[in-house]
């Protein structure tokens, strides 16, 4: 029989995750980047509320325990804010 994780492998194993995570937001976030140099080149607004919306919409629908939908959009949120705040500085 297996011992249980001890609390040191538990950690470590969020600790990849969590480096596994900011890889993942530093990619969405250049891609994003991207996208924002297509809509102003193209000259349509940077901003698109009816896209957020069904961003927020299909990742709550996928949320799974012990994740609920609210937790899944309060994150997002944040990472989309986050996401729109890097795209003002690079702007600049």
């Amino acid at each position: 029989m297996d011992d249980p994780p001890t609390l040191q492998q538990l950690r470590e194993e969020i600790d990849r995750i969590d480096d596994r995570m900011l890889d993942l937001l530093a990619e969405r976030v250049a891609v994003a980047l991207r996208i924002g140099e297509v809509k102003r080149a193209g000259g349509l607004p940077v901003y698109d509320p009816e896209r957020e919306r069904g961003i927020f919409a299909r990742l709550c629908q996928r949320a799974r325990a012990p994740l609920t939908p609210d937790v899944v959009r309060r994150v997002f949120e944040r990472v989309v804010d986050e996401t729109r705040w890097a795209e003002q500085r690079a702007k600049r």
